[in-house]
């Protein structure tokens, strides 16, 4: 089921984790207009990125599922309204991570994550961007203020 011109419901909870520990991942009913949302800001992303294919990784997550991939107990996986993305015709995680901040995307955080993904949340519908941006070098270490190299 396409939730926007580009994003399937199936591409955002889609999880290789989740088949291999034979586990369910759909979302709740009551999540799929934060997936919607998230979608139609994924649209944004992908103009920011000059309107190159963008690849998810890693949408909605169980709390199972976010539990067993080390995710943030406060994950916004599990509201369906974060995504860990790559967009490789446009450029490396850093390169993605700053373009979508340049843009006018209203992202609650953009992450650049151990140098391999963008991290890229949005509020939920109705609440104001916080235009958060993080990088994580080391999970030990956690989150530092501003996009970094690795």
């Amino acid at each position: 089921m396409m939730l926007s011109a580009h994003f399937s419901l199936e591409e955002l909870t889609a999880s290789e984790v989740a088949v291999r520990a034979g586990i369910g991942n759909a979302p709740p009913p009551e999540l799929m207009s934060n997936l919607v949302h998230l979608a139609e800001s994924l649209e944004l992303v992908r103009t920011a990125l000059v309107n190159n294919a963008v690849h998810v990784t890693s949408g909605y997550r169980s709390p199972r599922l976010n539990q067993m991939v080390g995710g943030s107990k406060h994950s916004m996986h599990m509201q369906g309204l974060a995504a860990d993305i790559l967009c490789p015709a446009f450029g490396p995680p850093l390169e993605v991570c700053r373009a979508i901040a340049r843009s006018k995307v209203p992202a609650d955080e953009i992450i650049h994550e151990f140098g391999q993904w963008c991290h890229v949340a949005f509020p939920p519908p109705g609440q104001l961007a916080r235009h958060e941006l993080l990088t994580i070098r080391d999970a030990a270490i956690g989150a530092e203020l501003g996009l970094r190299t690795v």
